[in-house]
């Protein structure tokens, strides 16, 4: 006999079928039924965990946004050097490839924030995040005489999640010569300019 599972469990079934209706019908188009089929479940059954559609979308598009700062913070609690700890940075930023699920989640929230308010401030507060974990690193590298930086922590963190994003967004638009490794390499290429480190790790 399957065991029944738990309100929990089944909220997190749900985000994750909220994720992928926002990836298949994109953000303005997903409708609770596309979420109900992508769960195997009834409208009401849905509704019955998200009386609010809005409500459960928006925890579908913060989900997505874990792996690129709760994620990547555990991972860097478990380095002490400061190069490791950016070279490990932004090569995990950057999607696995045009079908990451997780980055064409982003595009979406970001093709909407400037029709949503929500989303907009969910972006604009991952975006700071980010830029806070790199200037962390870029501070204890430059305390630590591990790099001379080009400029002050603040404006090379934001020039790197740009690049982030920007190359994030080439690899999924399948650009033909720019695949993980190659944008690691060109944002790595602005890292060792900034810092005045080479980075080999």
């Amino acid at each position: 006999m399957a065991q029944r599972k738990s309100r929990d469990d089944r909220r997190l079934d749900l985000i994750e079928a909220a994720r992928r209706a926002i990836i298949r019908h994109g953000i303005d188009g997903v409708q609770l039924s596309h979420v109900a089929e992508e769960a195997g479940l009834t409208s009401g059954a849905v509704l019955y965990h998200y009386p609010d559609l809005s409500e459960l979308l928006v925890e579908a598009q913060h989900a997505g946004m874990e792996r690129f700062y709760e994620q990547r913070l555990r991972q860097l609690a478990t380095l002490t050097d400061p190069v490791e700890k950016l070279v490990v940075t932004i090569r995990s930023g950057l999607p696995t490839g045009p079908l990451d699920p997780d980055v064409r989640l982003l595009n979406e929230l970001g093709g909407a924030a400037g029709r949503n308010r929500v989303y907009g401030v969910l972006l604009t507060s991952l975006y700071d995040r980010q830029v806070s974990m790199y200037q962390a690193i870029l501070d204890t590298g430059a305390a630590l005489g591990v790099f001379r930086l080009s400029a002050d922590s603040v404006t090379i963190a934001r020039n790197l999640v740009a690049l982030e994003d920007a190359y994030g967004y080439r690899i999924t638009a399948r650009h033909p010569l720019i695949g993980p490794g190659e944008a690691a390499e060109l944002i790595l290429s602005y890292a060792r300019a900034a810092t005045g480190n080479d980075l080999n790790h």
